[in-house]
């Protein structure tokens, strides 16, 4: 039974449905925790575009505003959902990093530039829209076997943006500056502390408090400035085509087609992790409406101004540590991102936050959705059946191979990059190829009832 917005959001982790509305205030907060978690990953595509094409620091923050405001359109529609499209499911959407190079490379070609990349991401987002039926009958090739490779290769992949950001961020000149570990030492420490001796919607909000809590340390520490907030005005429109009217190259739709097909195999990782925290098992038409979504949000994000959406992976962390699995969550995060795409200045505070703060709670929450998958592999028969082990053991392998040497591909063809510099799209090609070499795809029906018994314990 799904409680009315008024009722009061349960303390009791086991009945906390997908559908379950929490109260207004905790709705909010929540909502906001995931806003903060996945804020940085989310403005990090248009500074690097726009920087990269060299726009001049208006239209830098005209990207970064559509791309906050599309993001939240992706978002209700992926959460809350609309006929046909949208898995229900606690998702936060934004910019996929899959799609940086392919787009730095277009806008390195005259003939094709911004405009060029506008109409290569609306192309693509049509062409998701049309795929997705047949990306979400590829379910029977994913047994727990694969899918629980693929949500523990999700999840240490994802350690390396935890990492990253607890010594301050990829590119700073201090990286790694034992004042920056010490910030994210804290705030991990914080969380911790909050998950083991509180429990209801203070432990809920643990991640909240704790990057709350490192803020107001390097904010006494002097470590933040709050001049971007000073300068951001208070309000900014965003409206379709605001660069002009998108123009189509066909090697450049060619491309981002491609990279449609990457986000989408990413993106059936990231649902069936989901599947798995939330104890909701994903069919093969909740995945089918899930990858619309990403096809609609991506065909958005090129009509206002903006790049290609993909479900985000560091908030499929975030629902594992807080346990908390209701959807509306995740739609308070999208209207608050909406909010954000449109007052610049709230924009700015937000991203005032320095990364070493969210290093701390980066680690926890990837390292969870690791853990989700070492859960779903306990599952897995490896005694009786040991092509199981080479199915696991070799798909890591190869999953790793652009976290532990991102060069490994360099001199592969260009139009291949896309493909092999994703540990996640690696290791989920190689799990179900090898799960059908040596299982067959009878193993799927073989190990459903088990699949659909762990997921009852979860």
């Amino acid at each position: 039974m799904v409680p009315s917005p008024a009722a009061a959001f349960s303390t009791d982790i086991s009945v906390r449905a997908v559908d379950e509305v929490p109260a207004a205030p905790a709705l909010l907060t929540l909502g906001l925790q995931h806003v903060l978690v996945m804020y940085a990953g989310a403005v990090a595509v248009p500074l690097i575009v726009g920087r990269a094409l060299r726009l001049p620091p208006e239209q830098v923050a005209l990207l970064i505003s559509a791309d906050l405001f599309a993001c939240g359109i992706a978002t209700l529609i992926q959460s809350y959902g609309i006929p046909g499209i949208g898995i229900r499911l606690p998702v936060m959407m934004g910019v996929t990093f899959a799609s940086v190079t392919p787009m730095l490379a277009m806008g390195a070609t005259p003939a094709v530039g911004l405009l060029g990349i506008y109409g290569a991401v609306i192309v693509a987002g049509l062409f998701g829209l049309g795929v997705a039926p047949f990306v979400g009958r590829l379910l029977p090739l994913f047994p727990p076997v694969v899918t629980g490779t693929v949500i523990l290769v999700i999840g240490v992949t994802l350690m390396r943006v935890g990492v990253g950001w607890a010594g301050g961020g990829f590119g700073n000149p201090n990286f790694g500056d034992p004042g920056y570990l010490a910030v994210a030492l804290f705030v991990l420490a914080v969380i911790l502390a909050l998950t083991r001796f509180t429990s209801g919607f203070v432990a809920n909000v643990s991640v909240l408090l704790g990057i709350v809590a490192g803020m107001l340390l390097v904010i006494a520490l002097g470590q933040v400035s709050f001049a971007k907030v000073a300068a951001a005005p208070w309000f900014d429109l965003v409206y379709p085509f605001q660069f002009g009217w998108p123009t189509f190259d066909p090697v450049a739709c060619a491309t981002m087609c491609i990279v449609m097909i990457v986000v989408m195999i990413e993106s059936t990782g990231m649902f069936l992790a989901l599947g798995e925290i939330t104890g909701r098992r994903v069919e093969g038409a909740d995945l089918t409406r899930g990858l619309r979504a990403d096809g609609l949000g991506t065909l958005i994000g090129g009509v206002f101004n903006t790049f290609p959406y993909t479900s985000f992976s560091q908030n499929v962390g975030l629902v594992g540590v807080t346990g908390v699995r209701s959807r509306y969550v995740t739609v308070a995060g999208g209207a608050i991102m909406l909010v954000l795409g449109l007052i610049p200045k709230l924009a700015a505070l937000v991203e005032a936050v320095p990364q070493h703060v969210l290093g701390g709670a980066g680690l926890v929450m990837f390292g969870m959705v690791a853990a989700t998958g070492v859960r779903i592999l306990a599952a897995v028969d490896f005694a009786r059946n040991r092509n199981n082990l080479f199915i696991v053991a070799i798909s890591i392998g190869f999953g790793l191979i652009p976290l532990v040497a991102p060069a490994f591909f360099k001199k592969m063809p260009e139009v291949l990059l896309p493909l092999l510099d994703s540990g996640i799209l690696l290791a989920s090609i190689v799990a179900v190829l090898l799960n059908v070499a040596f299982n067959g795809l009878g193993a799927h029906s073989r190990e459903g009832a088990l699949a659909a018994a762990h997921a009852a314990d979860i």
